[in-house]
């Protein structure tokens, strides 16, 4: 694994839950643990007269209460996932597990937790002596104060943690951080593919899944390492199956080419965000879809959806693509406008058909993408304009309405049918 494989590795492990709760209690135990190693000066610098329970009463106070926050705070969080997954998409839950105010205050109130009971034990035993009983005391305070500030952070955290409002701000995030850097990097920091030659050998997939993250950085160095050009067949969030080619190879085939080139291809059981554009969309679709279902009958959370569609595809077609290749040797295939578009507004267009203001809406982003789309994606445009103008013209049972939308539809490619 080269350097930017373990980068992804630390990323993806720091963003874990337990870690930060796991580091947060360690360094709990060697604080609890490092005040009995007080020489004789905090009794000079701070001269107080502790009495012989106060410290053990303050931490067993410290204990019980801990306990019962961190039960309350992991029962909120896990609730909050539930209610996300139910209400907007499941693939909105692993923004949520991710979230660093969450994760904080959870380390926290554990860390504390396992503060008191380190102190407690060694209260026990004699651990300390006079000097010590002071730094700990001192320690104690800190530890309050701590839990003060984090926990006024977590309550007002949780005005809006896994609300709808917060779902959609965090999938419209991640969504537009992707299409940003696919649009700065449509060829992921490679070329621009070329026709495959019929003697290219094949880099087939060792399993099924889900490919997560293409190592350019590593088959760039397989590439050059082994004077090969390489083609990329699939991107991050392509489903493949064992076998299935991930790339072809140009060049001499060694066993050593064949194993990093497929080492740079991730393959995992679920779609992650970091490097795939469309992900960030279809949960914004799915969000827009799901509040369109008889069930939950709420288009104003489908026209805040389409609000969101709007600002990621605006930020991918605004972003001005880096030219320079860091990797000259590597041919990827860029995310298509047209996959975009039909991830994001497809769902809500036609789940909306019947609902004359989620028609109008379809239209009315179509028609702000419009004026900044350069004509190759303006023609997709103008086609998913016509699409969901057929589909609420069928599904719309007033003539009103159906003139309205078709007006807007009009209106938004310009005028004129072309």
């Amino acid at each position: 694994m080269d350097a930017s494989g373990w980068r992804l590795a630390f990323v993806r492990f720091s963003r874990r839950l337990w870690v930060r709760l796991a580091a947060f209690a360690a360094g709990a135990v060697v604080v609890a643990l490092l005040a009995g190693a007080a020489g004789s000066w905090p009794s000079s610098v701070l001269p107080v007269d502790l009495g012989e329970d106060a410290v053990q009463t303050l931490l067993q106070i410290l204990a019980s209460s801990m306990l019962a926050v961190t039960t309350f705070s992991l029962t909120v969080m896990v609730s909050a996932y539930a209610s996300a997954a139910s209400v907007s998409t499941p693939r909105a839950t692993q923004l949520l597990v991710r979230d660093q105010t969450s994760q904080h205050a959870l380390a926290t109130f554990l860390g504390a937790f396992v503060y008191s009971i380190v102190g407690i034990a060694a209260l026990s035993t004699g651990y300390y002596g006079e000097d010590g009983r002071i730094v700990l005391y001192a320690g104690t305070l800190v530890v309050i104060a701590i839990i003060v500030v984090t926990l006024l952070r977590w309550i007002q955290h949780l005005v809006d943690f896994g609300r709808m409002s917060d779902v959609l701000d965090r999938v419209e995030a991640a969504a537009c951080e992707a299409a940003t850097e696919a649009a700065r990097r449509p060829h992921l920091g490679g070329v621009t593919p070329v026709a495959v030659p019929p003697q290219a050998w094949a880099v087939p997939a060792e399993g099924a899944g889900v490919v997560t993250h293409v190592d350019m950085a590593a088959l760039s160095a397989a590439a050059d390492g082994s004077a090969v050009r390489i083609h990329v067949l699939v991107r991050a969030g392509a489903a493949v199956a064992r076998g299935e080619e991930l790339a072809r190879v140009e060049g001499p085939r060694t066993d050593d080419a064949e194993a990093q080139a497929r080492r740079a291809f991730m393959i995992e059981r679920h779609r992650t965000y970091d490097q795939d554009p469309r992900l960030g969309l279809v949960a914004l679709g799915e969000i827009g879809s799901r509040a369109l279902s008889p069930s939950t009958n709420d288009p104003g959370t489908a026209i805040e959806a389409l609000n969101a569609i709007q600002r990621v595809l605006t930020a991918a077609l605004t972003t001005e693509p880096d030219d320079e290749p860091a990797h000259p040797r590597v041919h990827v295939p860029a995310v298509a406008f047209a996959d975009l578009v039909e991830d994001g507004i497809r769902p809500i267009a036609r789940d909306g058909a019947p609902l004359v203001e989620v028609g109008l809406r379809v239209q009315r982003v179509i028609e702000g993408l419009l004026r900044i789309a350069p004509p190759a994606e303006a023609e997709v445009l103008r086609e998913a304009s016509r699409r969901a103008e057929r589909r609420a013209v069928d599904g719309l049972s007033d003539p009103g309405d159906e003139d309205l939308v078709a007006r807007a539809a009009a209106r938004a490619r310009g005028g004129a049918d072309t």
